[in-house]
């Protein structure tokens, strides 16, 4: 068994739609970034590449490469899954906390959950979804930006 833990952050901005978790949460601003700038995805890519020692997501999809202007994170989820499986691994689980003062987010969740689940080829009840705020600290208390932790288990299924 492996586990790896993500981490990622965005700032909000005017002129962008928010995604998380895959899914568009209606609000006046969105994430900035190269990408969709999805921090629930990117957060869980890296605790996946994290997990079987891959480096990071800034390194499999840089924001130099023009390939990734504007995609959707779900694109990256889909190769980082690849990544694991070709490393010889299966998703036991994942679990990853979003970290926002607004917009609240607990009805998105179970969408998010189904959309992860489908891209990871894993059963929803194989992820699992928080929300929490920052109870008004710092730059996300400020609504500044959005935050998000995941953590990965995997298992080995076969040698590479």
């Amino acid at each position: 068994m492996r586990v790896g833990c993500g981490y990622d952050v965005h700032r909000l901005v005017e002129g962008r739609k928010l995604m998380l978790g895959g899914v568009e949460i209606p609000y006046h601003r969105g994430l900035e970034g190269h990408s969709d700038a999805d921090v629930v995805l990117h957060a869980l890519c890296d605790a996946m590449l994290g997990a079987v020692a891959a480096n990071d997501i800034g390194i499999h999809f840089p924001n130099t490469d023009p390939q990734f202007k504007g995609i959707s994170s779900l694109r990256l989820l889909e190769r980082t899954r690849d990544i694991v499986v070709a490393k010889g691994y299966e998703i036991e689980n994942v679990d990853m906390t979003i970290v926002a003062e607004k917009p609240r987010l607990a009805e998105f969740i179970p969408a998010m959950k189904t959309i992860i689940a489908r891209s990871l080829e894993v059963g929803r009840d194989d992820v699992n979804i928080k929300a929490t705020s920052n109870e008004g600290l710092g730059f996300i208390g400020r609504e500044e930006g959005i935050a998000a932790i995941a953590v990965a288990s995997l298992v080995k299924v076969h040698n590479d």
